[in-house]
């Protein structure tokens, strides 16, 4: 079974920086594009940035500019720095594939607010 780790969330004022980490266990990692969710309280998880096998990566509008994700293949995991936060930020954000997600972790929470 896959599982994902997802830590570093916290409370943050607007325009502060947080940095998330996720750690994979029970996959090859490698050969999979990952990505960053996140969910707002009563709102649909929604896809906040994706990186390929290769390095390749993409993010939503609205955090194009501010974030940054990244991976280490060797040590299978993949990180999350988001930079001059905004309290739309505020969400649980998760780690998992690209495609054909497999089961959610616990996600870290990331509480933007003054």
């Amino acid at each position: 079974q896959v599982q994902f780790v997802e830590s570093g969330g916290g409370l943050v004022q607007p325009g502060g920086s947080l940095r998330l980490s996720c750690a994979v266990s029970g996959s090859i990692f490698s050969i999979y594009a990952m990505a960053w969710y996140r969910q707002a309280p009563g709102k649909q998880r929604e896809l906040a940035a994706y990186i390929s096998s290769g390095g390749d990566v993409n993010y939503a509008d609205s955090v194009k500019g501010r974030f940054i994700i990244s991976r280490d293949n060797a040590k299978k995991t993949m990180a999350l720095q988001m930079n001059s936060l905004k309290p739309e930020d505020t969400a649980v954000y998760y780690c998992n594939k690209k495609k054909s997600p497999g089961s959610w972790g616990q996600g870290t929470q990331v509480t933007v607010s003054s």
